[in-house]
């Protein structure tokens, strides 16, 4: 069945390769602690009380409890997918607890540092130093995603109306506007590509020298490579550069279902751990500001 699942995930729920693997991960290690403690179990016959002994198990050994609710959650749609083919007929995890997590903030760039990033290094030119400035650019100025700006075609760039179409996780498309600078850079970055000739079947925007679609590793290298010119935060990933769209624009005075719309978050929820951030802004302006602080 867990093949099954599988594919249903794949083709119905349309989950990212990522997660699918995953999932798939999670379900094997799922099997294979059966096999140890209850040989004679399949994956359909467990039990509620088997399936909390394994998170007990998992808690023991010191797994984050992030890891351990992604496999709760896991088991959760994989015996839900059970129910609905009525190969069971009760949900084991139904009475399964998430585990309380720490929430963390997201790491994010103040205003003077992404000034300095952005409007004071010189990146050269030439066909790599401007992917390199268009990679960030794109990265702050629409807080997109790094497989989404991976799979960011010439086509889902509408340099005219200065806006891009976007698809997102589950395939949930979102059409985000960007400035004139990037319109500018995104020319810039066009004329150098067709300079070298540099050609590629499915018509990716973002390509290597020599044409094939950009990969993951790349976008972390030159994001890293930059930041670590700019700032001290512990995280210098390209999703910082997202966590660091959405506060400054919040911070601005953006409203909060404008941001939501514009990250292409499915809830309010997902949106609203950057207000955290734009209140810890505003409580260090009063304690710095009032006399009573």
């Amino acid at each position: 069945m867990r093949k099954s699942f599988l594919k249903y995930l794949q083709f119905e729920k349309r989950y990212s390769a990522h997660t699918i693997s995953s999932y798939d991960n999670d379900l094997r290690q799922f099997e294979s602690y059966l096999g140890e403690y209850y040989p004679s179990t399949l994956l359909e016959d467990t039990t509620h009380s088997i399936i909390r002994g394994w998170v007990v198990s998992l808690v023991d050994i010191g797994l984050d409890p992030k890891s351990v609710n992604r496999k709760i959650t896991c088991l959760r749609s994989f015996y839900k997918f059970l129910l609905k083919r009525e190969i069971i007929s009760d949900d084991p995890t139904k009475k399964i607890q998430i585990l309380k997590t720490a929430k963390k903030l997201p790491q994010f760039l103040n205003e003077n540092e992404m000034s300095r990033l952005l409007d004071h290094i010189t990146f050269g030119e030439g066909f790599s130093q401007q992917r390199d400035r268009l990679i960030l650019e794109l990265l702050y100025g629409t807080g997109t995603r790094l497989s989404e700006i991976i799979h960011l075609k010439h086509s889902d760039v509408d340099i005219a109306n200065r806006t891009l179409k976007v698809l997102g996780k589950r395939n949930k498309e979102r059409v985000i506007p960007f400035s004139v600078a990037l319109q500018k850079i995104i020319e810039t970055y066009i004329e150098e590509k067709n300079i070298l000739g540099i050609q590629n079947d499915h018509n990716y925007l973002i390509v290597t020298e020599e044409g094939r679609q950009c990969y993951p590793m790349l976008i972390y290298r030159t994001v890293k490579k930059y930041l670590d010119l700019f700032t001290t935060i512990e995280k210098r990933s390209p999703h910082v550069l997202r966590h660091t769209f959405a506060t400054h624009l919040l911070n601005k005075g953006a409203e909060l279902n404008a941001v939501k719309d514009l990250l292409g978050h499915t809830s309010l929820a997902a949106t609203q751990v950057y207000t955290h951030n734009s209140m810890e802004k505003l409580k260090a302006v009063f304690e710095q500001a009032h006399p009573k602080a």
